[in-house]
């Protein structure tokens, strides 16, 4: 290859090339075209930030169902197209009415109509939470995904509810129907393919239609004052059994030692009777006697006596006087 120099005679006054050496438009388009070429290749260069995914497809197609994050590079469109989703993110859903918007002076959002198990109606708002599962399926296989995840659990929510009672919604069964209706209506999302995983469903509010709330709010009363009914009788229950109890058991323990001591007491005196009989086959009369003056010791004492003497005289002034120590006379 041969090079030229250009000498002082061959440049002009101002540094300009002669006019014979000057590009052609040609040669300025061409590296116009290069320019533009190299910046639409380079326009393939995409960032995938830490909370997202991107799904690629080519022609229309997809080609990369999940690109995790990263830099990461696609041909430019119209080849290529890069679709960025946050899949962290939760998303929410109303059922029942839209939630309540203080701004626009919308205080308090209508509900929906539900029928229990039991032929009440109730209006109840649902908030249904989820996120992005599969990026593809959640991009391509629904038009409106956020309705379809609020059929799904209005569904579910609808015959859960026609399988449980007004009074179980209202009060202890929330919780329950708030986690069978999550594991069913994620079922029935996972069949129908929309690339989503709820998160949590939360009944906001169950509510009796206007027009019966008077007579719910007077079956809660009574509800309410049968539960206290219950607990001061069980109060009352719990005091007085434990004192009956106790009293029962003072008894037992009393006719206990009752009928001890009057077993102990006729042991006794069997035995003794037995001694005596034994002393009274040896010596009749003697025993007898003894016997008959030790009864007389323990009668003559309690009785009033009076003594009349060989003679037969009797003052009958004595007869019911005593002396001053309260001790009758003999």
């Amino acid at each position: 290859m041969s090079s030229v120099l250009l000498t002082d005679r061959d440049v002009g006054p101002s540094g300009a090339r002669p006019s014979g050496e000057r590009r052609s438009p040609l040669q300025r388009r061409s590296r116009w075209a290069l320019g533009l070429l190299g910046a639409w290749l380079l326009s393939g260069l995409f960032l995938v930030a830490p909370d997202q995914q991107a799904v690629v497809t080519t022609w229309g197609a997809v080609t990369w169902p999940r690109v995790l994050p990263g830099l990461h590079y696609a041909l430019p469109w119209p080849i290529q197209q890069v679709y960025k989703l946050k899949v962290h993110q939760l998303r929410r859903t109303v059922i029942g009415g839209d939630v309540a918007d203080i701004p626009l002076g919308r205080l308090q959002s209508a509900a929906s109509e539900f029928l229990s198990g039991d032929q009440n109606l109730l209006n109840v708002r649902v908030v249904a939470q989820y996120s992005v599962s599969e990026p593809r399926d959640y991009l391509f296989q629904a038009v409106d995904v956020d309705r379809v995840v609020s059929a799904a659990v209005e569904s579910e929510l609808a015959r859960r509810l026609a399988h449980t009672a007004v009074d179980s919604i209202m009060t202890t069964e929330k919780v329950a129907i708030q986690n069978d209706v999550l594991l069913a209506a994620q079922k029935s999302l996972e069949d129908y393919r929309v690339g989503v995983a709820l998160s949590s469903i939360n009944i906001e509010n169950v509510a009796p239609p206007p027009d019966a709330a008077d007579a719910f709010r007077d079956v809660a009363g009574a509800r309410a004052d049968a539960i206290r009914f219950v607990n001061e009788a069980q109060g009352y229950a719990n005091d007085l059994l434990p004192r009956a109890h106790g009293e029962a058991e003072q008894m037992e323990q009393a006719a206990q030692a009752y009928k001890g001591g009057k077993v102990n007491r006729a042991m006794g005196d069997a035995a003794r009777f037995d001694a005596v009989a034994a002393e009274y086959a040896k010596a009749p009369e003697v025993t007898s006697t003894r016997v008959y003056v030790e009864a007389m010791e323990k009668i003559l004492p309690q009785l009033r006596k009076l003594i009349v003497d060989s003679n037969g005289n009797l003052d009958l002034s004595i007869i019911g006087k005593e002396d001053s120590s309260g001790t009758p006379p003999k």
